[in-house]
């Protein structure tokens, strides 16, 4: 059992490494109420504007919406489309009352076409209800580190209790986006759903022109109201690097994304900050030659950036009884740049020190930290 102190900085630890990271200047400007270029595999903050402002959202609602689908497991169900549902108001794939329909096709309505019918069928069918629905939105929205974040329906329609920030939805993103399912029906094109017991096969085209008019863009999804205004979210993939923009009310979000992922891809590059394997610190005698990374990480960075990462290890101390074994991970290896963290990595114990010992030269790096049980270190 962990005693309570240790327990704190566990605590301490996870909020921090989901702080937004240093962003650069120079950024191109962006006529967006709010707007965040996100690297998608480190979680680095690349750009923020007014990215943590609480803001209507519209129809990006939709991402989380289709996670949940999507995660429910249930893509192959039939789901009965109720009269309730063909009564939203909004945008429409124009479901009928009674329509049996595959939970998969209601998904590429709903994120092509931005189908509100589409949404409280899904809803109805994952949460039983709209009400249960929601309650699992705001709950996946809190463990995701959604932290300004609160939803009252499945599709965005306009409620001074729902809305989101910048951030907020760059972070569903980046989930929803380790999801090769999701992936996959975001980046579609041209979808054909199949016929029904009271429709002919439907043939859907993706809302979302950043397919067409940017070579680069992975996917997304499009959203306005009168109160949001035009809403937006893209990715997109040059080279190793995978970016997220998002943009709140935004009359020109086209051209803005593409500014954005112009500017990133040409500042930034792909950056080997840790290496996977045994790692080398000066530590208490507990844990001397018994700390590894399982993976490697990198990070975009810009080129005067990449002399200035450093890296700070945070151990919790063992207790001193006979044949205890820390908890995994044994701490978190944080990475900082002008005195913000940019991201952080899991370091674990190993009881015994494995013999291969030219495969770990290989593949350790090499750092000089002072470690004592819940301090910092620093390279």
């Amino acid at each position: 059992m962990l005693n309570k102190a240790v327990a704190v900085i566990l605590c301490a630890i996870f909020f921090f490494s989901l702080a937004p990271g240093h962003a650069l200047g120079n950024t191109p400007g962006v006529s967006a109420a709010s707007a965040v270029l996100l690297d998608q595999s480190s979680g680095r903050l690349l750009f923020g504007k007014d990215a943590n402002d609480k803001r209507p959202i519209a129809s990006i609602t939709k991402v989380m919406t289709a996670i949940l689908a999507i995660e429910s497991g249930k893509l192959n169900k039939t789901v009965r489309v109720s009269a309730n549902a063909v009564r939203t108001e909004g945008s429409s794939i124009y479901l009928k009352p009674g329509e049996k329909i595959k939970l998969r096709d209601l998904i590429y309505g709903l994120m092509l076409r931005s189908g509100n019918d589409a949404s409280l069928a899904i809803a109805e069918a994952v949460g039983k209800s709209e009400q249960g629905f929601v309650f699992l939105m705001n709950e996946k929205a809190k463990e995701i580190g959604m932290m300004d974040t609160h939803f009252t329906n499945p599709n965005g329609l306009e409620n001074p209790d729902h809305y989101s920030t910048a951030y907020d939805m760059a972070l569903l993103t980046r989930y929803a986006m380790q999801q090769p399912i999701f992936r996959k029906i975001v980046a579609t094109r041209i979808y054909r759903a199949q016929a029904t017991n009271r429709s002919a096969a439907r043939v859907w085209g993706n809302k979302n022109k950043l397919l067409r008019l940017y070579k680069y863009t992975t996917g997304g999804k499009t959203g306005f109201t009168k109160a949001a205004g035009r809403t937006l979210i893209s990715t997109a993939t040059k080279g190793h690097m995978d970016l997220i923009a998002v943009t709140l009310n935004d009359g020109d979000d086209w051209r803005d994304h593409q500014s954005l992922f112009d500017w990133g891809f040409k500042t930034f590059t792909e950056v080997q900050v840790v290496r996977k394997g045994q790692l080398h610190a000066n530590t208490a005698p507990f844990y001397q030659d018994r700390l590894y990374i399982k993976h490697s990480l990198s990070l975009p960075l810009a080129q005067d950036e990449k002399r200035s990462v450093e890296k700070k290890l945070i151990l919790i101390h063992p207790k001193n009884q006979k044949g205890w074994q820390p908890p995994q991970p044994a701490g978190r290896l944080f990475l900082i740049l002008d005195r913000k963290t940019l991201t952080s990595v899991p370091v674990y114990f190993q009881e015994k020190q494995k013999k291969k010992s030219g495969f770990w030269s290989i593949v350790q790096g090499v750092f000089g930290f002072l470690v004592s049980g819940g301090e910092c270190g620093s390279v």
